[in-house]
């Protein structure tokens, strides 16, 4: 399977921003389980941790951190490509 990185970092992205697993499913309007299998993957595919999940939250962790800073702006001007 092909993966694509943009649609990965996106979905990292309203995790961030929204706080949850739950609430980034429903902010784009896919299932639950393809959130977690996205960020798996995305883990995966840059080698490190990029979140810290407990069954109550989820908070960056310091690669992640960098990783969120580093790709919002990226995603950003591939959308306005």
């Amino acid at each position: 399977m092909q993966i694509n990185l943009f649609e990965l970092i996106k979905i990292f992205i309203e995790i961030v921003e929204s706080g949850s697993f739950t609430r980034a499913a429903e902010n784009l309007q896919i299932h639950r389980p393809a959130v977690t299998k996205a960020l798996q993957q995305l883990e995966q595919h840059s080698g490190v941790r990029l979140l810290q999940r407990t069954t109550r939250q989820v908070n960056l962790t310091p690669e992640g951190e960098d990783f969120y800073q580093r790709s919002k702006p990226l995603l950003a001007q591939a959308d306005d490509l």
